[in-house]
Protein backbone atom coordinates (compact mmCIF):
# COMPACT_ATOMS: atom_id res chain seq x y z
CA UNK A 1 0.00 0.00 0.00
CA UNK A 2 1.32 3.59 -0.85
CA UNK A 3 2.12 6.40 2.12
CA UNK A 4 -0.72 7.92 0.52
CA UNK A 5 -3.48 5.24 0.29
CA UNK A 6 -1.89 4.24 4.52
CA UNK A 7 -2.97 7.49 5.14
CA UNK A 8 -6.37 7.60 3.31
CA UNK A 9 -7.00 3.98 5.50
CA UNK A 10 -6.06 5.46 8.63
CA UNK A 11 -8.09 8.88 8.24
CA UNK A 12 -11.33 6.52 8.01
CA UNK A 13 -10.39 4.17 10.86
CA UNK A 14 -9.71 7.24 12.95
CA UNK A 15 -12.56 9.21 11.93
CA UNK A 16 -14.93 6.22 12.60
CA UNK A 17 -13.61 5.56 15.80
CA UNK A 18 -10.87 7.23 17.18
CA UNK A 19 -10.70 10.19 19.51
CA UNK A 20 -10.58 13.13 16.66
CA UNK A 21 -13.27 15.43 18.26
CA UNK A 22 -12.07 18.98 19.61
CA UNK A 23 -11.40 18.70 23.26
CA UNK A 24 -11.54 21.98 24.74
CA UNK A 25 -13.73 23.83 21.64
CA UNK A 26 -17.29 23.54 20.08
CA UNK A 27 -18.97 25.11 16.95
CA UNK A 28 -20.42 27.56 19.42
CA UNK A 29 -24.05 26.57 17.66
CA UNK A 30 -25.31 26.15 21.61
CA UNK A 31 -24.70 29.93 22.51
CA UNK A 32 -27.37 30.67 19.34
CA UNK A 33 -31.41 30.84 20.44
CA UNK A 34 -34.05 30.92 18.28
CA UNK A 35 -36.64 32.91 19.26
CA UNK A 36 -39.82 30.58 19.86
CA UNK A 37 -42.69 31.87 18.31
CA UNK A 38 -46.38 30.39 19.65
CA UNK A 39 -48.27 31.81 17.09
CA UNK A 40 -46.77 30.58 13.77
CA UNK A 41 -49.45 30.66 11.72
CA UNK A 42 -47.85 27.32 10.07
CA UNK A 43 -49.05 23.67 9.07
CA UNK A 44 -46.12 21.30 8.80
CA UNK A 45 -46.78 19.95 5.83
CA UNK A 46 -46.39 23.95 4.48
CA UNK A 47 -42.86 24.27 5.33
CA UNK A 48 -40.42 23.56 2.52
CA UNK A 49 -36.97 22.62 3.05
CA UNK A 50 -36.05 22.74 -0.53
CA UNK A 51 -32.78 25.04 -1.44
CA UNK A 52 -31.28 26.69 -4.51
CA UNK A 53 -27.75 25.94 -4.35
CA UNK A 54 -25.44 26.12 -7.56
CA UNK A 55 -28.61 25.71 -10.21
CA UNK A 56 -29.63 22.54 -8.31
CA UNK A 57 -32.64 22.61 -5.75
CA UNK A 58 -31.93 20.44 -3.24
CA UNK A 59 -34.85 19.06 -0.89
CA UNK A 60 -33.13 20.10 2.25
CA UNK A 61 -30.00 22.59 2.85
CA UNK A 62 -27.87 19.40 3.48
CA UNK A 63 -24.22 18.28 2.42
CA UNK A 64 -22.60 14.72 3.19
CA UNK A 65 -19.41 16.62 3.31
CA UNK A 66 -16.21 15.83 1.71
CA UNK A 67 -14.80 12.57 3.52
CA UNK A 68 -12.17 10.38 1.48
CA UNK A 69 -11.54 8.87 -1.44
CA UNK A 70 -8.12 6.92 -3.18
CA UNK A 71 -8.83 3.27 -1.44
CA UNK A 72 -11.34 0.15 -2.11
CA UNK A 73 -13.01 1.03 1.46
CA UNK A 74 -13.34 4.67 0.15
CA UNK A 75 -14.62 3.96 -3.06
CA UNK A 76 -17.30 1.99 -0.93
CA UNK A 77 -17.82 4.61 1.08
CA UNK A 78 -18.25 7.11 -1.58
CA UNK A 79 -21.02 5.23 -3.65
CA UNK A 80 -23.13 4.17 -0.98
CA UNK A 81 -23.01 7.83 0.61
CA UNK A 82 -24.03 8.95 -2.84
CA UNK A 83 -26.65 7.27 -3.77
CA UNK A 84 -28.22 8.32 0.25
CA UNK A 85 -27.72 11.82 -0.86
CA UNK A 86 -29.82 10.84 -4.36
CA UNK A 87 -32.41 9.33 -2.60
CA UNK A 88 -32.57 12.19 -0.20
CA UNK A 89 -32.36 15.27 -3.03
CA UNK A 90 -29.70 16.89 -1.13
CA UNK A 91 -25.75 17.48 -2.31
CA UNK A 92 -22.67 15.39 -1.74
CA UNK A 93 -19.00 16.07 -1.08
CA UNK A 94 -15.93 14.21 -2.59
CA UNK A 95 -12.89 13.80 -0.46
CA UNK A 96 -9.67 14.83 -1.45
CA UNK A 97 -9.14 13.72 -5.17
CA UNK A 98 -5.08 13.88 -5.17
CA UNK A 99 -4.62 10.03 -4.85
CA UNK A 100 -6.00 10.17 -8.70
CA UNK A 101 -2.59 12.35 -9.69
CA UNK A 102 -0.72 10.18 -8.12
CA UNK A 103 -2.49 7.11 -9.55
CA UNK A 104 -4.97 6.83 -11.97
CA UNK A 105 -6.28 3.55 -10.74
CA UNK A 106 -7.79 4.75 -7.96
CA UNK A 107 -10.28 7.19 -9.32
CA UNK A 108 -13.11 4.36 -9.41
CA UNK A 109 -13.28 5.65 -6.41
CA UNK A 110 -14.48 8.65 -6.65
CA UNK A 111 -16.76 7.94 -9.82
CA UNK A 112 -20.13 8.30 -8.10
CA UNK A 113 -22.37 9.63 -10.93
CA UNK A 114 -24.12 6.05 -11.41
CA UNK A 115 -25.02 6.40 -8.01
CA UNK A 116 -25.97 9.75 -7.64
CA UNK A 117 -27.07 10.98 -11.80
CA UNK A 118 -29.04 13.72 -10.61
CA UNK A 119 -27.50 15.29 -7.10
CA UNK A 120 -25.30 18.20 -7.21
CA UNK A 121 -21.39 16.71 -6.41
CA UNK A 122 -18.39 18.58 -5.30
CA UNK A 123 -15.18 17.72 -6.03
CA UNK A 124 -11.92 18.36 -4.25
CA UNK A 125 -8.64 18.95 -4.38
CA UNK A 126 -6.35 20.58 -2.10
CA UNK A 127 -4.92 24.47 -2.90
CA UNK A 128 -1.27 23.71 -2.81
CA UNK A 129 -1.77 20.42 -5.53
CA UNK A 130 -4.33 23.02 -7.44
CA UNK A 131 -1.50 25.95 -7.47
CA UNK A 132 0.69 23.49 -9.27
CA UNK A 133 -1.90 22.46 -11.99
CA UNK A 134 -2.71 24.31 -15.00
CA UNK A 135 -6.73 25.19 -14.85
CA UNK A 136 -7.34 22.36 -17.85
CA UNK A 137 -5.72 19.73 -15.76
CA UNK A 138 -8.27 20.84 -13.39
CA UNK A 139 -10.81 20.68 -15.77
CA UNK A 140 -10.25 17.29 -16.71
CA UNK A 141 -10.11 16.17 -13.12
CA UNK A 142 -12.99 17.33 -12.37
CA UNK A 143 -14.55 16.12 -15.39
CA UNK A 144 -13.06 12.40 -15.37
CA UNK A 145 -16.09 12.12 -12.45
CA UNK A 146 -18.84 14.12 -13.41
CA UNK A 147 -18.63 16.89 -10.53
CA UNK A 148 -21.04 19.66 -10.63
CA UNK A 149 -18.35 21.92 -8.80
CA UNK A 150 -14.89 21.94 -7.65
CA UNK A 151 -14.22 22.33 -3.71
CA UNK A 152 -10.28 23.72 -3.58
CA UNK A 153 -9.69 23.03 0.32
CA UNK A 154 -7.61 24.66 2.61
CA UNK A 155 -5.58 22.96 4.96
CA UNK A 156 -2.59 24.41 6.61
CA UNK A 157 -2.68 23.37 10.47
CA UNK A 158 -3.53 19.67 9.18
CA UNK A 159 -0.53 19.96 6.41
CA UNK A 160 1.75 21.48 9.21
CA UNK A 161 1.52 18.16 11.67
CA UNK A 162 1.72 15.66 8.69
CA UNK A 163 5.26 14.34 8.59
CA UNK A 164 5.51 14.70 5.08
CA UNK A 165 2.67 17.56 4.66
CA UNK A 166 3.03 20.36 2.94
CA UNK A 167 4.82 23.54 3.71
CA UNK A 168 4.61 26.44 1.06
CA UNK A 169 1.48 27.62 1.25
CA UNK A 170 1.80 30.81 -1.23
CA UNK A 171 0.35 31.20 -4.43
CA UNK A 172 -3.30 30.73 -3.45
CA UNK A 173 -4.70 34.24 -4.11
CA UNK A 174 -3.62 34.10 -7.78
CA UNK A 175 -5.04 30.62 -8.00
CA UNK A 176 -8.40 31.28 -7.12
CA UNK A 177 -8.40 34.10 -9.40
CA UNK A 178 -7.26 31.83 -11.86
CA UNK A 179 -9.39 29.47 -11.33
CA UNK A 180 -12.82 31.64 -10.93
CA UNK A 181 -11.90 33.58 -14.83
CA UNK A 182 -11.03 30.15 -16.14
CA UNK A 183 -13.30 27.40 -14.77
CA UNK A 184 -16.75 26.65 -16.36
CA UNK A 185 -18.19 25.41 -12.90
CA UNK A 186 -18.70 27.01 -9.75
CA UNK A 187 -14.53 27.24 -7.18
CA UNK A 188 -15.78 27.02 -3.30
CA UNK A 189 -12.68 27.45 -1.01
CA UNK A 190 -13.47 24.82 1.23
CA UNK A 191 -11.27 24.83 5.13
CA UNK A 192 -11.15 21.88 6.32
CA UNK A 193 -12.12 21.78 10.50
CA UNK A 194 -10.27 25.41 11.40
CA UNK A 195 -13.14 27.84 9.90
CA UNK A 196 -12.45 31.00 7.72
CA UNK A 197 -11.51 34.51 8.93
CA UNK A 198 -13.96 37.44 7.83
CA UNK A 199 -10.49 38.98 6.70
CA UNK A 200 -9.97 35.81 4.55
CA UNK A 201 -13.31 35.23 3.17
CA UNK A 202 -12.84 39.18 2.05
CA UNK A 203 -9.59 38.18 -0.06
CA UNK A 204 -11.07 35.36 -1.49
CA UNK A 205 -14.23 37.95 -2.55
CA UNK A 206 -11.42 39.74 -4.14
CA UNK A 207 -10.31 36.73 -6.06
CA UNK A 208 -13.91 36.06 -7.39
CA UNK A 209 -14.40 33.41 -5.42
CA UNK A 210 -18.69 33.64 -4.03
CA UNK A 211 -18.89 30.01 -2.67
CA UNK A 212 -17.46 29.27 0.53
CA UNK A 213 -17.72 26.13 3.29
CA UNK A 214 -16.32 27.52 6.49
CA UNK A 215 -15.60 23.59 7.52
CA UNK A 216 -14.95 25.27 11.39
CA UNK A 217 -13.64 24.60 14.63
CA UNK A 218 -16.00 22.22 16.50
CA UNK A 219 -16.40 18.76 15.27
CA UNK A 220 -13.60 16.55 13.54
CA UNK A 221 -10.30 18.31 14.32
CA UNK A 222 -7.93 17.03 11.38
CA UNK A 223 -5.13 18.14 13.61
CA UNK A 224 -6.06 15.97 15.97
CA UNK A 225 -6.66 13.16 13.09
CA UNK A 226 -2.85 14.20 12.22
CA UNK A 227 -1.93 13.94 15.80
CA UNK A 228 -3.10 10.47 16.02
CA UNK A 229 -0.72 9.33 13.12
CA UNK A 230 2.33 11.17 14.29
CA UNK A 231 5.26 10.79 16.28
CA UNK A 232 7.86 12.68 17.92
CA UNK A 233 8.25 16.48 17.64
CA UNK A 234 4.88 16.27 15.67
CA UNK A 235 2.90 14.34 17.72
CA UNK A 236 3.84 17.08 20.24
CA UNK A 237 3.09 19.58 17.77
CA UNK A 238 -0.12 18.58 16.76
CA UNK A 239 -1.27 18.18 21.01
CA UNK A 240 -0.20 21.99 21.27
CA UNK A 241 -2.56 22.91 18.22
CA UNK A 242 -5.40 19.86 18.65
CA UNK A 243 -8.26 22.71 19.33
CA UNK A 244 -6.82 25.55 16.48
CA UNK A 245 -9.49 26.79 14.80
CA UNK A 246 -12.34 29.59 14.42
CA UNK A 247 -15.58 27.85 15.67
CA UNK A 248 -18.18 27.01 12.99
CA UNK A 249 -21.33 29.47 14.51
CA UNK A 250 -18.50 32.29 14.33
CA UNK A 251 -17.30 31.55 11.06
CA UNK A 252 -20.71 31.72 10.04
CA UNK A 253 -21.88 34.63 11.24
CA UNK A 254 -18.59 36.70 10.05
CA UNK A 255 -18.93 35.68 6.26
CA UNK A 256 -22.66 36.41 6.19
CA UNK A 257 -22.57 39.66 5.56
CA UNK A 258 -20.22 39.70 2.35
CA UNK A 259 -22.33 38.07 0.10
CA UNK A 260 -21.35 34.91 -0.95
CA UNK A 261 -24.07 32.91 -3.30
CA UNK A 262 -22.97 29.84 -1.20
CA UNK A 263 -21.80 30.18 2.08
CA UNK A 264 -21.50 26.35 3.88
CA UNK A 265 -21.88 25.63 7.27
CA UNK A 266 -19.44 22.24 7.94
CA UNK A 267 -17.64 21.58 11.34
CA UNK A 268 -19.66 20.25 14.20
CA UNK A 269 -23.20 19.96 12.56
CA UNK A 270 -25.30 16.66 13.39
CA UNK A 271 -28.23 17.59 14.22
CA UNK A 272 -31.27 19.33 12.72
CA UNK A 273 -31.55 22.39 15.53
CA UNK A 274 -28.31 22.65 14.64
CA UNK A 275 -28.76 23.27 10.90
CA UNK A 276 -31.47 26.07 11.69
CA UNK A 277 -29.24 27.88 14.07
CA UNK A 278 -26.53 27.57 11.27
CA UNK A 279 -29.07 29.14 8.39
CA UNK A 280 -30.60 31.21 10.91
CA UNK A 281 -27.31 32.81 11.11
CA UNK A 282 -26.81 33.13 7.33
CA UNK A 283 -25.66 29.86 5.95
CA UNK A 284 -27.20 28.48 2.49
CA UNK A 285 -26.26 24.78 3.47
CA UNK A 286 -25.08 22.84 6.22
CA UNK A 287 -22.72 19.69 5.82
CA UNK A 288 -22.76 16.68 7.98
CA UNK A 289 -19.60 14.56 8.07
CA UNK A 290 -18.54 12.33 10.57
CA UNK A 291 -21.79 11.17 12.00
CA UNK A 292 -23.63 10.14 8.52
CA UNK A 293 -20.38 8.20 8.12
CA UNK A 294 -19.94 6.88 11.19
CA UNK A 295 -23.85 5.59 11.01
CA UNK A 296 -23.07 4.21 7.48
CA UNK A 297 -20.23 1.92 8.99
CA UNK A 298 -22.33 1.01 12.49
CA UNK A 299 -25.94 0.31 11.17
CA UNK A 300 -24.97 0.03 7.08
CA UNK A 301 -26.56 2.43 4.23
CA UNK A 302 -30.09 2.71 6.33
CA UNK A 303 -28.66 4.06 9.36
CA UNK A 304 -27.22 6.64 7.45
CA UNK A 305 -30.46 7.61 5.42
CA UNK A 306 -32.41 6.94 9.05
CA UNK A 307 -29.59 9.87 10.73
CA UNK A 308 -30.17 12.58 7.00
CA UNK A 309 -33.80 12.14 7.46
CA UNK A 310 -34.00 12.57 11.88
CA UNK A 311 -32.32 15.89 10.82
CA UNK A 312 -34.25 16.80 8.41
CA UNK A 313 -37.54 16.19 10.91
CA UNK A 314 -36.12 18.13 13.56
CA UNK A 315 -35.03 21.07 10.89
CA UNK A 316 -38.74 21.10 10.10
CA UNK A 317 -39.69 21.60 13.68
CA UNK A 318 -37.12 24.34 14.28
CA UNK A 319 -38.94 26.16 11.26
CA UNK A 320 -42.17 25.65 12.75
CA UNK A 321 -41.54 27.00 16.43
CA UNK A 322 -40.09 30.33 14.47
CA UNK A 323 -42.68 30.49 11.95
CA UNK A 324 -40.53 29.88 9.00
CA UNK A 325 -42.38 28.42 5.94
CA UNK A 326 -39.28 28.24 4.05
CA UNK A 327 -35.25 28.45 4.24
CA UNK A 328 -34.86 31.70 2.64
CA UNK A 329 -37.26 33.05 6.17
CA UNK A 330 -35.85 31.22 8.52
CA UNK A 331 -32.09 32.76 7.21
CA UNK A 332 -33.83 36.13 9.09
CA UNK A 333 -36.06 34.65 11.77
CA UNK A 334 -34.92 36.54 15.03
CA UNK A 335 -32.02 35.15 17.15
CA UNK A 336 -30.25 35.66 20.33
CA UNK A 337 -25.97 35.54 20.33
CA UNK A 338 -25.10 34.56 23.60
CA UNK A 339 -21.67 33.99 25.60
CA UNK A 340 -18.51 32.72 23.52
CA UNK A 341 -19.95 33.32 20.24
CA UNK A 342 -21.33 36.85 21.59
CA UNK A 343 -17.39 37.82 21.95
CA UNK A 344 -16.11 36.61 18.79
CA UNK A 345 -18.26 38.79 16.91
CA UNK A 346 -18.33 41.38 18.78
CA UNK A 347 -13.93 41.71 18.96
CA UNK A 348 -14.06 41.09 15.12
CA UNK A 349 -16.63 42.67 13.78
Amino acid sequence: MSDLSQRKSDHLRLAVEGDVGFRQRSALLECVDLVHNALPELAVEEVDLSAQVMGKTLRAPLLIAGMTGGTVQAGRINKELASVAEELGIAFGLGSQRAMLKDPKAAPSYAVRSEAPKALVFGNIGMVQAAQMSSTALLDLARAVGVDALCVHLNPAMELIQADGDRDFRGGEDLFRRLTAELPFPVMAKETGCGISAQVASRLVACGVRHVDVSGAGGTSWVAVETQRAEGQRKALGEQFWDWGIPTAASVALLAPLGFRTLCATGGVSNGLQVAKALALGAHLCGVARPVLQALEHGGRAAAVDHLRQIELELRTAMVLVGARDVATLRSVPRVIRGELREWLTQLS
